[in-house]
């Protein structure tokens, strides 16, 4: 198990408030763990035995409905917590973790949490935090999907991900990790059809450049305005 140095990581949200014994004392608890590219960290409906907290990659949080059918749900990025089903009272995990690139988390047991928390409270309200703020970002994509045409759709989450994870060009800002039109397309409630045909629009319009799991946002402002317009008629749900 590769050691952590407290430094590196004293400055992530989950630590904040903790002191560098307290931050000590929570990381005893955990071991580092690598994953490779389209690995599986968990899988939807199994025990809840961990909970995560991601070093370096990408890891992309998807759900299998009865149907069948893939959902992205999100992407975590380097230094947030995640698969966080102990935290909130889930017996297995509501959805399936895989690394998009090789990743490194460290790992804590379930049942180090209570103990965590209740040694230090600011533990239990960072994480809060960031569950809050994920219910957050899912009530706005659901309110998206509902009343937003699928560019808009399309043009926020391409947004949103720059936003989280994004790496500054000098011809725009790309998505720094592969992502697919399908990954897209599960993101936005679309066609993998659709989303080429939305990308390949706006790459005729010189607003973004994609290729095999690459996104570069060209003109983000451009992109910005198309996210917030007042949908018109020639946009496909």
């Amino acid at each position: 198990m590769a050691t952590v140095d407290n430094s590196m990581v004293a400055h992530l949200p989950l630590f904040a408030g903790l002191t560098a014994a307290d931050l000590a004392e929570v990381l005893r608890e955990a071991r580092s763990s690598r994953f490779a590219k389209s690995s599986a960290v968990f899988e939807q409906g199994t025990d809840a035995t961990s909970f995560f907290l991601l070093l370096h990659g990408h890891v992309r949080a998807s759900k299998t409905t009865p149907s069948g059918e893939q959902i992205v749900v999100r992407y975590v990025a380097p230094g947030e917590i995640f698969g966080v089903a102990p935290a909130i009272g889930l017996p297995h995990y509501p959805a399936t973790a895989t690394a998009v690139d090789e990743s490194v988390v460290l790992v804590w047991p379930a049942t180090a949490w209570p103990r965590l928390v209740a040694r230090f409270p600011q533990l239990a309200t960072n994480t809060l935090q960031t569950v809050g703020s994920r219910l957050q970002e899912s009530h706005t994509r659901v309110v998206e999907m509902s009343t937003q045409q699928v560019e808009q759709r399309v043009a926020h989450a391409l947004l949103r991900l720059a936003k989280q994870s994004g790496r500054k060009l000098d011809h725009g800002v790309e998505i720094d990790f592969p992502i697919s039109r399908q990954d897209i397309a599960q993101m936005t409630g679309t066609t993998l059809h659709t989303v080429s045909r939305i990308l390949s629009g706006w790459e005729q319009q010189g607003l973004v450049e994609s290729g095999r799991q690459r996104i570069v946002l060209r003109e983000p402002h451009k992109i910005f305005v198309l996210a917030e317009q007042t949908p018109g008629d020639n946009s496909t749900r």
